[in-house]
């Protein structure tokens, strides 16, 4: 066997412990009975010094060396291999193992907190996962930025600097336009009433299935943090059901089948390589933030999910596709970033950005967060946080040691703001057939321009090629302040 046939079967083998090792965390957050969770820390740990040892075996150097690809794809693998191999050789083993020990057991145990609302039964736990982050960041970095060093897990080649000059162009516009709808006058009523939790999960399938999920190759269930997980044949999603609020379960559910709807459109030849998976979590996020929200939250959407949920619920006590319309989109102060209307989103994003550099920096200590949470949140959004379940332990990312994650929530939402340009111009239709639900125009177009290409391009790249030029803010704020501005009289 050639240098490349050898490498990349040990790598589809690496590839398959790292779907079990998803499998598991899949288990933890949606079946796995709480008694076991110890045991499951353990088994985790167990399964990541497996995995290291393969992720540094010195003969991965060796065929790096000796391969020659035999085509641009295997081209753009030896570059991803390349990657993992310097970064996974920067960490100890024993790091590793502990690190996914320890994020097993925090998951749990911010679970608990957050059902009891006790921060202080979390905070001694998150004050572990962020020591062994630390110390990860300071042996990726290798002298350089730490927090960049852990972003590149989540989004290759980009810096906390550039995120923050991002933000800091972003902030001024989206704070304008929420000051201005929220001086509007016009309020718009959340839904009243009880949506039964069997009604609500049957109409999340057929959402799912419209937005071009499969479910032969996936399946919906209830967690208390929404996700998707895996890659290729087996791809899973979640929701969460609030029976006051459909709009949490139907627009969680449509949010994770963009996730998964990139995992399965990803050219099957690629599975189980390191190509057939999403090329980075911002591009994730635009395919997820563009079906939940230019697509979902869409008027011409939302006119038929109007009729879906009245033949599903009865009367809502609204006034026709219009008045669903602006409450699906209503801009109104709130706690939860899952929840926050687009106006708002990306603020969310930017407070959690700037606490968790501080963090992995060392200038505030887990201790110190829930103060810090607050101050920041009033200082933002002028409301007082109520409780922890609605600050600090809102979020599972910080619990499992995610940091670096928050910023691909916005980056993905600039790069949807620049693909639903480029799917406006491309389908010209796109109103009357999102209006006839009828969306597999736009999923097709995001499958061939984006999903079927896996890992094959670096994350701008993706969509440049999309869109035929540098992703940028400008489309979203323009979508935006249109949207808003329509919908609030401005």
């Amino acid at each position: 066997m050639s240098a490349y046939a050898e490498l990349m079967d040990f790598q589809r083998e690496t590839e398959a412990l790292v779907q079990v090792m998803g499998r598991l965390g899949w288990d933890q957050e949606t079946m796995m009975p709480r008694g076991a969770a110890t045991q499951r820390s353990e088994e985790m740990a167990a399964l990541e010094g497996v995995l290291h040892a393969r992720r540094t075996d010195p003969r991965i150097g060796e065929w790096l060396e000796a391969a020659e690809a035999p085509d641009a794809a295997g081209e753009a693998a030896m570059r991803l291999i390349r990657r993992d191999f310097a970064r996974h050789t920067r960490v100890p083993a024993r790091l590793a193992s502990e690190l996914a020990r320890v994020t097993s057991i925090s998951q749990g145990v911010w679970a608990e907190a957050r059902e009891r609302d006790e921060v202080g039964h979390f905070l001694p736990m998150l004050a572990q996962v962020v020591a062994l982050r630390r110390e990860e960041a300071a042996a990726l970095a290798d002298g350089g930025d730490p927090y960049d060093a852990l972003l590149d897990d989540y989004e290759p080649g980009a810096s906390g600097a550039e995120i923050a000059a991002m933000f800091a162009r972003m902030r001024p516009r989206l704070v304008a336009l929420r000051e201005a709808v929220l001086g509007s006058g016009r309020e718009r009523a959340p839904l009243k009433g009880l949506y039964p939790s069997e009604a609500q999960m049957r109409l999340a399938r057929r959402l799912a299935e419209l937005f071009g999920y499969d479910f032969a190759r996936g399946r919906l269930d209830l967690a208390v943090h929404p996700f998707s997980s895996g890659s290729g044949s087996d791809v899973r999603i979640t929701t969460r059901v609030a029976e006051h609020d459909p709009f949490n379960c139907l627009y969680s559910t449509i949010h994770e089948t963009g996730h998964a709807a990139y995992e399965q459109g990803i050219d099957p030849a690629w599975r189980l390589t390191p190509l057939g998976q999403g090329g980075s979590m911002g591009v994730h996020e635009s395919q997820s933030r563009i079906f939940e929200n230019q697509i979902g939250r869409s008027r011409a959407f939302c006119g038929y999910l109007h009729s879906l949920m009245a033949a599903e619920f009865g009367d809502m006590g609204l006034e026709g596709a219009e008045q669903f319309y602006a409450t699906v989109n209503r801009v109104a102060p709130g706690y939860i970033r899952t929840e926050a209307d687009e106006v708002q989103y990306n603020l969310h994003i930017m407070m959690r950005f700037d606490l968790e550099r501080e963090l992995v920096a060392g200038r505030l200590e887990a201790a110190q967060l829930e103060d810090a949470w607050n101050a920041r949140f009033e200082a933002d959004f002028g409301v007082a946080v109520d409780r922890p379940a609605h600050g600090i332990l809102q979020d599972v990312h910080w619990s499992i040691g995610l940091f670096g994650y928050f910023p691909t929530y916005a980056l993905g939402n600039v790069y949807a703001g620049c693909l639903h340009a480029a799917l406006r111009r491309d389908l010209p239709d796109l109103d009357a057939q999102l209006a006839a639900g009828d969306l597999a125009p736009a999923t097709g177009w995001l499958r061939e321009k984006v999903q079927r290409h896996g890992g094959l391009y670096r994350p701008r790249e993706v969509i440049a090629r999309a869109c035929g030029g540098e992703p940028d803010e400008a489309p979203l704020l323009d979508y935006l302040e249109a949207k808003f501005g329509a919908l609030y009289g401005l």
